[in-house]
C-alpha cells in the first residue's frame, strides 16, 4: 500500500511538471496528504520536493525539506545538498550556503564540481574574487577538475565586471586543458562586449562561434540584438533578427520584446507595433515585460490613446497588470498634460487592491504640483509615510518646486531644511529655481536661508 501511495504521488508530480511555480502548492498538498495518511515519503520523494522548491527559488522551502529528511532519519546525499546550496547561492544567501557546505563536510560528504560551481557563481556575482580564487584552488587540491560549466560561470562573472581580457585568458586556459567553449561561454563573451558597447568585437565573437563548430542559440542572437538596439544600430539588429528567423533558432518573447524596445528608442513606433502583431501571429505570447516596453514606448512618444488601448488588451488577456504598468501610464498622462485622466487612473489603482509604489507617489506629486496644487501634493507626500514609503530625493525636490512655483517660500524653506537634514540635496531643476529667487530677493531672509542650505 505504501509503495502504491508513493507511486501515485510520483505520477502526480510528473504530470504536474517539475518547474511550474503554480503547481508547487498542489505538490505540497499531495505530500502532506501522504504524510497525514501514515505513508512516509522516502529519500527520493523528499529530494524531489526539495528540488521543486529550488527550481522556483524557494530556498527556505528547500531547506525545510532537507531538515525534514533528517528528522525522519534519512541522510541527504550530495545531490540534495548541492541543489539547496545552489538555490541559496542564487538567492544571494551566501553565508547560509557556506554554512551548509561546512555542515555537509562535517557529515563526511565532500562537495563536488556542481557544488563548487554554485559557490563560484555566487562569489562572482558579489565581486568576491579572492573567494573565487580560493574555491578554484580548493577544487584543484581535491583533484576536482573544473568543467566547461564552471569556467563559463567565471567568464560570465568577469564579463559582467567589464574584465574582458581576463575572461579571454580563462577561455585560453580552457583550451590548454582540452575544454571547448560552448554556446553559453561564447554568449557570455558576446554579452561582455555588448555591455561595453563594443559591438564590432561582439560580432567577431558571434561570427567565430560557427567556425568553432558552435551554433548560436536564441540567447546568443538576443544578446546581439539587444547590443545593437542599445547602441541605436537598429538596422543591424533587424538584419540579425531576419537571419535568425530564416536559418537560426525561433525568436522568442524576449527577442521580440528587445527589438521592439530598440525600435521605440529610435522613434520607429509603427515598426514596433507591427512587430508586436507579428509576434502574436508567430505564436509568441507577450509577457509583463513586453507590455512594459510597449506602454513606455508609446507614452514617451505621446501616444497615450494607443497605450490605453494596449493596456485594455493586456487586461483582457488575463495578464494582470503590475504597479509598474500603471506607473508608466500615469507618468505618460502627466507628461502629456492629462492630469484628470491620471487622477482617475490613480483611483483605479487603489480600487484594484494594488499598493502604490514610491515611483507612483512621486509621479502623482509631480502631476499635482504641475496643476498648481502644492498643498494637495504635500498631503500625498505625507501619506507616503503612512504607507511605509519614505520620501526620497525625487519626492522632496518635486514638492519643493511645487511650493516655489506658487511663491510659497516659507513652505518651500521648511521642506528644504527637512530634505537637507535627511541627507538629500536639491537637484538641477530645483537649484536653478532657488538661484533665480536669490537674485530676485537678495535682501529677503528666506532667500538668505536658502543660500545657506544650498
Amino acid at each position: 500500500m505504501m509503495l502504491r501511495k508513493a507511486t501515485v504521488f510520483l505520477s502526480h508530480l510528473h504530470q504536474m511538471g517539475f518547474c511550474m511555480e503554480h503547481k508547487v502548492a498542489q505538490a505540497a498538498r499531495l505530500f502532506n496528504e501522504m504524510v497525514l495518511t501514515g505513508h512516509q515519503p522516502d529519500l527520493y520523494i523528499y529530494t524531489i520536493m526539495a528540488n521543486r522548491h529550488c527550481k522556483i527559488g524557494d530556498s527556505n522551502g528547500a531547506l525545510r525539506m532537507l531538515r525534514e529528511m533528517e528528522k525522519r532519519g534519512f541522510h541527504p546525499d550530495i545531490v540534495a545538498y548541492s541543489a539547496v546550496i545552489d538555490s541559496l547561492c542564487k538567492n544571494k544567501f551566501i553565508t547560509e550556503a557556506l554554512d551548509l557546505v561546512s555542515e555537509m563536510k562535517g557529515k563526511g560528504i565532500q562537495p563536488d564540481v556542481v557544488t563548487y560551481s554554485s559557490l563560484i557563481r555566487a562569489m562572482c556575482g558579489s565581486g568576491h574574487w579572492n573567494e573565487v580564487k580560493r574555491l578554484f584552488n580548493e577544487m584543484e587540491s581535491k583533484n576536482l577538475i573544473p568543467d566547461v560549466v564552471t569556467f563559463s560561470i567565471l567568464v560570465d562573472g568577469l564579463c559582467k565586471e567589464g574584465k574582458i581580457s581576463e575572461a579571454l585568458d580563462v577561455v585560453e586556459i580552457m583550451a590548454h586543458r582540452g575544454l571547448h567553449p560552448n554556446v553559453i561561454t561564447y554568449s557570455e563573451l558576446i554579452n561582455g562586449y555588448c555591455l561595453r558597447n563594443e559591438m564590432d568585437e561582439a560580432r567577431k565573437v558571434f561570427d567565430s562561434m560557427v567556425g568553432h563548430g558552435c551554433e548560436p542559440n536564441v540567447f546568443s542572437y538576443t544578446i546581439m540584438i539587444n547590443g545593437y538596439c542599445k547602441t541605436n544600430r537598429i538596422d543591424e539588429a533587424l538584419e540579425l533578427f531576419h537571419e535568425m528567423s530564416q536559418k537560426g533558432p525561433v525568436p522568442n518573447t524576449v527577442t521580440y520584446t528587445t527589438l521592439m524596445g530598440g525600435m521605440f528608442r529610435v522613434g520607429r513606433l509603427l515598426d514596433a507595433q507591427k512587430l508586436f502583431e507579428d509576434m502574436h501571429s508567430c505564436g509568441q505570447v507577450p509577457n509583463s515585460t513586453t507590455y512594459s516596453v510597449l506602454l513606455d514606448g508609446l507614452c514617451k512618444h505621446g501616444r497615450i490613446d494607443v497605450a490605453l488601448e494596449l493596456f485594455q488588451a493586456m487586461q483582457n488577456s488575463e495578464l494582470e497588470p503590475y504597479i509598474i504598468h500603471y506607473n508608466i501610464l500615469l507618468d505618460g498622462m502627466i507628461e502629456a498634460g492629462l492630469f484628470g485622466a491620471a487622477r482617475k487612473l490613480f483611483s483605479q489603482v487603489l480600487v484594484t487592491g494594488l499598493k502604490p509604489s514610491l515611483p507612483t507617489y512621486n509621479i502623482m506629486i509631480k502631476g499635482i504640483c504641475n496643476e498648481g496644487l502644492p498643498e494637495k501634493a504635500y498631503d500625498l507626500f505625507r501619506k507616503m509615510e503612512e504607507d511605509d514609503y519614505f520620501p526620497n530625493n525625487i519626492s522632496y525636490n518635486s514638492t519643493i518646486r511645487g511650493f516655489l512655483q506658487s511663491n510659497d517660500m516659507a513652505r518651500a524653506m521648511k521642506i528644504l531644511h527637512e530634505m537637507v537634514n535627511k541627507g538629500f540635496s536639491a537637484d538641477a531643476s530645483t537649484a536653478i529655481m532657488l538661484v533665480d529667487l536669490l537674485f530676485i530677493n537678495e535682501e529677503d531672509q528666506a532667500t538668505y536661508e536658502i543660500s545657506q542650505a544650498l
